[in-house]
């Protein structure tokens, strides 16, 4: 049984790895810029879908697809990946001193059948100086991370507490993926094990 993880994502990879799953990546090329009249459950759910759909449609053969995406979001107002360091800047400001949300939208996908779920942890931040926040920024870690801080990096020493799936954080909840993966495979035919 073959599984495609359809995500751009080293994150994501290497958590793949680290658990042991043989997996092959194939990047979807979907826009991740949705609308923001979604709710962030539900823009993280359908462009965790949209991945999955996408790869789906150039691997017509597949067993399993798993697509994801992961976002911050403070105050119902979702924070993506910064393109450049004002951007970065303005999230920092933002998360300083506070408790904001990650979210990771999951899709398992078989042939006959599609998985769809949301993980969500609290991520309590310290309250940043000046000099922290320009300190950070020079090292180019914010950039292109979801909501400005890589807690499996520098970003780690801003982080006051978690509550929920630290995994999560990285990019993949686990534990719950395997679930699904695991609820996947029980209902595929017999002839594909």
């Amino acid at each position: 049984m073959s599984i495609i993880l359809a995500s751009a994502s080293p994150q994501r990879k290497k958590l793949l790895e680290q658990i042991g799953l043989e997996f092959t990546v194939v990047h979807s090329l979907v826009d991740e810029n949705m609308s923001d009249c979604l709710l962030p459950e539900e823009m993280v759910k359908k462009i965790a879908l949209s991945k999955a759909q996408c790869v789906a449609k150039r691997n017509p053969g597949f067993d399993i697809i798993i697509g994801a995406d992961t976002i911050v979001a403070y105050q119902n107002r979702i924070l993506g990946k910064p393109h450049n360091t004002e951007e970065a800047e303005e999230m920092l400001r933002l998360l300083s001193g506070t408790t904001h949300h990650v979210l990771t939208g999951l899709a398992v996908m078989t042939p006959n059948k599609t998985l769809l779920d949301v993980v969500s942890t609290d991520v309590q931040m310290k309250s940043l100086s000046n000099d922290e926040i320009q300190s950070y920024l020079t090292t180019g870690e914010p950039i292109g991370k979801a909501g400005a801080v890589c807690i499996q990096g520098i970003g780690a020493k801003f982080v006051k507490g978690i509550n929920g799936c630290f995994y999560n954080v990285v990019g993949l909840p686990l534990v719950r993926l395997m679930e699904m993966l695991e609820e996947a495979r029980s209902h595929m035919s017999p002839f594909k094990l």
